[in-house]
């Protein structure tokens, strides 16, 4: 087995979810450790490497990462199958999820300053790595009451929530919504800010997830795998649908007329919307520090917490993706970059 000089490689054990580590000398310029795929593919491409730290542009600020979260999309990400889409290129550092500290800012930086503790949502990823270049719309200072790891659990599952049921669906109080897959990243903060917006929840989830749905504030919680959700919700505002294929299918005849169907995973059925005199509406998230800012302060106010399952090392990060690609992860989990700051 040979390695090349100048170069700190890490390999991965295929299908163990574990990364062992080969070390040789590290090169002159700053460095720092990456989770890295050379190719699309499974989990098993992933690579803890040693790679150059980015220098951040007149408009990025560097942050040093202490914690980034893991999400069900990832693995469609890493698999390439729509890069094109997406706008991601090879070699890849996952992480859409980060918080951390500033550690250098570009001269077009206003908002955030040196030694700002920031939570986000990078465009195209780097979360995986000690330092990520990001720019100033993609981050906000961190909720005061969240630790790194939890906060790394916020960004990209609150603002697919806050941008579906805030901007699109213009959730009000008293309305009903169906919420699916309430236990997982997305649907267990979906929950939490359409209560927060005085909303009536229906959200579904496995028998094993009832009392979370309940902790998070639904008012129905429903067993999708012992009762029909379409016999429970019926003639609500909005669905939020992660899940997709029979369970979108299922959501049209359940929406009053004028409502709304929000789809993360797939085009709601232009037939089925004319059907049923319903809108529909494929969401897509976007990073916005606006969003970001009024999400901390939910979170500060108590009204939102994360659901954080697992914390794991760096090293781990093969055994991550493999979780998300089960979507089946009872919240977040996310990967500690390095220890919690002190003070």
């Amino acid at each position: 087995m040979h390695f090349n000089r100048g170069t700190l490689r890490f390999l991965s054990l295929t299908g163990l979810g574990v990364l062992s580590v080969c070390t040789t000398r590290a090169d002159e310029k700053p460095m720092m450790r990456a989770v890295v795929a050379h190719e699309y593919g499974a989990p098993e491409v992933l690579k803890l490497e040693q790679v150059p730290r980015p220098e951040p542009k007149e408009d990025e600020a560097l942050v040093r990462v202490i914690a980034s979260g893991v999400n069900p999309a990832d693995p469609l990400t890493l698999s390439g199958k729509y890069a094109k889409e997406f706008g991601t290129h090879l070699p890849l550092i996952p992480g859409y999820d980060i918080a951390g500290i500033v550690e250098k800012t570009g001269a077009q930086i206003t908002k955030i300053k040196v030694g700002d503790a920031v939570y986000g949502y990078p465009t195209f990823g780097g979360g995986w790595a000690d330092y990520v270049t990001v720019k100033e719309w993609e981050v906000a200072r961190k909720p005061k009451s969240l630790s790194f790891v939890e906060a790394a659990a916020v960004p990209m599952g609150a603002l697919t929530s806050w941008q579906a049921l805030v901007d699109v669906a213009k959730l009000q109080p008293g309305q009903p919504i169906l919420i699916h897959g309430g236990s997982g990243g997305v649907g267990s903060l979906a929950i939490q800010i359409a209560k927060a917006r005085g909303a009536r929840v229906i959200a579904t989830a496995s028998t094993a997830n009832q009392d979370l749905l309940k902790q998070l504030g639904a008012d129905v919680a429903v067993d999708y795998t012992k009762t029909k959700f379409e016999d429970v919700a019926k003639d609500v505002d909005a669905v939020l649908d992660p899940v997709g294929k029979e369970t979108l299918a299922r959501s049209y005849a359940v929406v009053k007329q004028g409502g709304i169907v929000m789809s993360l995973v797939a085009l709601p059925d232009r037939a089925e919307l004319k059907k049923h005199g319903i809108h529909g509406a494929a969401i897509s998230v976007h990073p916005d520090a606006e969003d970001l800012t009024e999400i901390a302060q939910l979170i500060d106010s108590g009204k939102l917490k994360p659901v954080v399952t697992q914390a794991l090392s760096l090293n781990d990060a093969i055994r991550a993706q493999q979780q998300a690609a089960t979507h089946h992860t009872r919240g977040k989990v996310v990967l500690r970059i390095t220890d919690e700051p002190k003070g």
